[in-house]
């Protein structure tokens, strides 16, 4: 007969075997490959997947984590912390997570989607998963702004933070490293980018502190326009209407008869884009308006900031208007679609009915519109060179376009301007004499 052995357990805390009686630790060692582990079974769990939509009504949920190792579950306090999502006025796609762990902690926990870590380019795309085992069902829910909070520890007015970050983010190019740069770029592209600096320097957002009194007095002399209509200069010279007795700039074209009343809540475009969060490329808008889009965040005035996206707006149509009717541009216009009132409007006014290109007097017509809309924008002082690629023509082909709309050229930075003084002064129409 074998001999008897002790009756074993197994500790489910450190997986030894123990006997019922007092074994020796030697005794383990010897037992313990006699023994083998308790493995649990994987459940499997046929589940259906309901994907849950962003939607006007509800909000998505937020996620963030904490890298400072504070963790709001572990421990335990008197009072929970608190939870405040902060969005943005001017921008509502920006969004802001202040935790504060109680209300005398001088602490806050602070996360952004568009500072710091949310900046870096992201390859992926999140979302939130519940799973409901009685029910078998799986709910995929999008999160918030497809970003993950990091919520850093700051101190101090947490309202102010973020966006002292985001100002620190876009301001970190200074004078060294653009000097590494040179030192390994050819000259072709260091000329360019000293001639693109002077352009952003020329361009500086104090320029646009008047832009909404300019615009908003701009008043319309009815009578000196219905006087210059019965003129034949505007046929000869093919330029928009004009008011050839104003004093501003802002009166000699008057922006209603440019864009009609009816028009504007058709232009709506680059508004919704921006609302939306969404970027303006070069791909779909000219660089004209690529260039210039931040304009439109320097506007306090809402309903200038509202004129001025739609001046944007009207200027692409333009410009795809005339692609549309050329053999260089068509390709790049073909799928973009027009208004039917600008349609119906800018057939009238360029179109040829014998060809589908455009007249060469009607193309000029077309370009008079374009850089009058370009003048209101920059105040009527333009650089023309991004708007010159735009229309496919250099900028000394240009350069007569603005002479017959009264315009003078200026020299800043290094950098010719187009200006337009007041009241307008148009150049003679010189006639060639026939050689006898």
């Amino acid at each position: 007969m074998g001999k008897k052995h002790k009756k074993d357990t197994v500790d489910t805390e450190t997986d030894v075997p123990t006997e019922e009686n007092d074994v020796l630790p030697e005794e383990h060692s010897k037992k313990k490959h006699k023994h083998k582990k308790i493995r649990k079974r994987e459940e499997k769990v046929e589940v259906k997947i309901e994907t849950v939509k962003a939607s006007s009504d509800k909000s998505l949920p937020l996620i963030g984590y904490f890298p400072s190792g504070y963790d709001p579950e572990k421990r335990q306090r008197v009072e929970e912390p608190t939870v405040r999502v902060l969005k943005s006025v001017k921008r509502s796609h920006r969004l802001q997570v202040v935790v504060s762990p109680n209300q005398s902690s001088p602490v806050n926990f602070v996360g952004t989607n568009y500072s710091g870590e949310a900046v870096v380019p992201q390859m992926c795309s999140y979302a939130l998963g519940v799973l409901d085992k009685q029910t078998q069902t799986l709910k995929i829910v999008q999160i918030e702004a497809n970003k993950i909070f990091r919520l850093e520890p700051r101190f101090g007015d947490h309202d102010k933070v973020a966006d002292e970050a985001s100002k620190k983010v876009e301001n970190e190019a200074t004078v060294e490293d653009s000097k590494t740069k040179f030192n390994f770029s050819t000259k072709k592209s260091e000329r360019t980018a000293k001639k693109e600096k002077a352009l952003r320097a020329y361009r500086d957002p104090e320029a646009q502190e008047d832009l909404n009194d300019k615009m908003a007095e701009a008043a319309v002399d009815t009578e000196a326009i219905e006087i210059s209509a019965q003129t034949s200069s505007i046929t000869a010279r093919n330029i928009p209407p004009h008011d050839i007795s104003a004093t501003r700039p802002q009166q000699a074209y008057p922006l209603e008869k440019i864009i009609l009343k009816g028009e504007w809540r058709y232009l709506s475009d680059i508004a919704e884009l921006l609302q939306e969060g969404k970027t303006i490329n070069s791909e779909s808008y000219p660089l004209f308006v690529c260039n210039r889009i931040h304009k439109i965040e320097e506007v306090k005035d809402e309903e200038v900031k509202e004129s001025l996206t739609c001046i944007f707006s009207y200027i692409n149509h333009l410009i795809k208007f005339k692609d549309k009717h050329s053999m260089d541009g068509y390709s790049s216009a073909k799928h973009h679609k027009l208004p039917n009132i600008l349609t119906q409007k800018f057939n009238d006014m360029f179109a040829n009915t014998e060809s589908k290109r455009l007249a060469d007097d009607k193309r000029d017509l077309l370009i008079s519109y374009v850089l009058v809309l370009t003048l209101f924008v920059d105040n009527f002082k333009t650089e023309f060179s991004d708007i010159a690629k735009d229309l496919k023509m250099s900028t000394g082909a240009l350069r007569p376009h603005f002479e017959y709309l009264g315009c003078k050229f200026v020299r800043e930075h290094n950098i010719t301007l187009a200006t337009l003084p007041a009241p307008l002064k148009f150049p003679e129409i010189r006639m060639r004499r026939r050689r006898a």
